[in-house]
Order: structure tokens, then sequence, then C-alpha cells
């Protein structure tokens, strides 16, 4: 199998540019004083819905829980008709095989993550085991967390190649690499870290792990789609996006859709290209579609906690 450091010229990540944190704050603000009106507002609404990644990653996971889990998938709220799935069902890879099968045919995928998630502190070969295990599970998408300390540590080319053998590693599932946005420290080094993943050969990058704070701010994710823009006028090669942790209300997540349309255009505007690494928003969103049907808002506890 060809890497990526041969499909593609691989540039210096140590002269990756430099962020004007002050004019990416501004931007990212903008972006959440857009109007959206009602008809928009429902279809971005289920268009949300659709891109999440229903996500349980707990150390006392169960199959029954999971199992739970990937019924809400399928089935978001039966009393009002047209509610899309969500895009995935992310668990450890130990559960891949249950939630493979409890999703049966519904097209909904599994997503594990891999590679010692959530600190990426284990050996390469412990990592590319963990990846092609949850691959033989059934999963169809890797999440993988790229190496933190050895990013802050200068060594780019031992990142980029540890994402370039999970990459390989994880066959045909789509790889997510995710940054840990919250330990990088700068818009600098998020740009730098978006690169080198993407010339490893990400399918997607994605904000955080969701066990560190900050997670996903608008103003990172800012940063990464432009990164996305800047690597596809470069090679012509599509890289999908997932913001994740913190995301847990309708208003923030419409936000999130109106900054993908305008820095990276309508061709992003679907789960095959961003997602949303976010369970807790789920119910919030069901909520307000059923408020946009019936004019009323119900209760928190008509919807299954998850």
């Amino acid at each position: 199998m060809a890497t990526a450091k041969s499909l593609l010229t691989v540039p210096d990540f140590a002269l990756s540019p430099r962020i004007d944190q002050v004019g990416v704050e501004e931007r990212a603000a903008r972006f959440t004083t857009r109007s959206i009106k009602k008809e928009s507002k429902l279809n971005g609404l289920k268009l949300v819905l659709n891109m999440i990644d229903l996500t349980t990653l707990e150390g006392k996971d169960t199959d029954g829980k999971v199992k739970q889990l990937c019924y809400k998938a399928i089935h978001p709220h039966d009393a009002v008709p047209g509610i899309p799935t969500v895009a995935a069902v992310c668990v450890y890879p130990s559960m891949v095989k249950v939630a493979k099968k409890a999703l049966g045919d519904s097209g909904i995928r599994v997503a594990s993550v891999a590679t010692a998630f959530p600190s990426g502190q284990a050996p390469r070969d412990v990592k590319i085991r963990d990846t092609r295990y949850a691959v033989n599970e059934g999963a169809d998408e890797i999440d993988m967390v790229i190496s933190r300390g050895k990013f802050h540590a200068g060594e780019y080319n031992f990142v980029f190649d540890e994402i370039a053998a999970i990459k390989e590693a994880s066959g045909e599932a789509r790889l997510k690499v995710i940054l840990e946005t919250g330990e990088l420290g700068s818009f600098d080094k998020v740009r730098r870290a978006s690169e080198i993943a993407m010339y490893a050969g990400a399918d997607f990058i994605k904000t955080s792990t969701g066990k560190i704070q900050p997670a996903a701010t608008m103003p990172v994710t800012l940063v990464m789609l432009e990164a996305i823009r800047d690597f596809y006028y470069k090679t012509g090669r599509m890289v999908g996006m997932k913001p994740a942790g913190g995301i847990s209300k309708s208003k923030l997540a419409l936000h999130y859709l109106v900054m993908v349309k305008e820095v990276l255009g309508e061709d992003w505007l679907n789960n095959e290209w961003f997602r949303f690494g976010a369970s807790s928003l789920a119910n919030d969103v069901l909520m307000q579609i059923v408020k946009e049907h019936t004019g009323l808002y119900q209760s928190g506890n008509y919807f299954s906690v998850d």
C-alpha cells in the first residue's frame, strides 16, 4: 500500500501558517449572529441530528447500554414522523461487535475509538493491534488520538508516520484523527496538527476526545475548517471535520453549520463530511424539532437519557 508521503508532497510542518488569534475569535463570533428562519431552522435541526455520532465511552459500558444506544440511533423519536437517524454510534473496540449486530442493516455506521484512547500513551504496535481489532470486529470508522507528547516535543515526523500507519491498519474503515485541541495550547499548534493529520491520510480531523476541557469551540473549529479548505485547494482531496465535546445545544450546533457552509461550502453539509461528537446534543435537537412541529416544548423526561 502506498504511504501518505508517496501520494502527496508533504510540507515542512514547522512552517505552518501563523494564526491571528484575535481575527479568528472575532470571525467565529460573527457566525453566531446569523438569523435562521423557521423552515430553515427545522431543516437545519434535522441535518444536525443526522450528523451526530451517538457515543458511549465509559468504563462501565455494558452490552445492554450499547444496545439501548443503538436502538435510539435507529429510533430517535418515533412520535414525530420524518425524523432522520444519527450518523454513527461510537464505542470502544470491545463493544463494536455488539453495536454492529444491534444496528443491523439500518445504514448507521459503527465507529470505534482506538490507539490507547484517550491518552494515546502506548507503543505504536499496540495502537496498530488496537485498530486492527476494531476493524476486524466490524468498525466502519476509526477515531484515533495523536501522540500529543511527541507533537509538543516537535517530533512531527513521528506523529505523521504514526497516523499513516494507523490509516493503513484501518483498511477500508474511514479514519478520524483526534487532535485533542484542549492540550495543544494555541491556534498555531491546532493548524499544524491539522495539516500533519491530513497529509498523513486522515479522512476526518476531530477536535477532542470529550475527556479534556476545553473541548470543541467555534474558534478552534474555524482554524481546522480553514486548514481543510486550504488542503483541498492544494490537493483536491476533501477531508471531513468533527467537533466533539462541549456542544449540547441546538442553537450552537446550527451556528456550526453556518460556519461550515461559509468556510467550506455546501459540499461539506452532510454526514459524509461533517459530524458532531456530542451525544447530549441529540435530545436538545429532538426537543426543538418537536417544538417546531407542535408549538410546545416538551420536558426532557420524554426522551431517553444516554
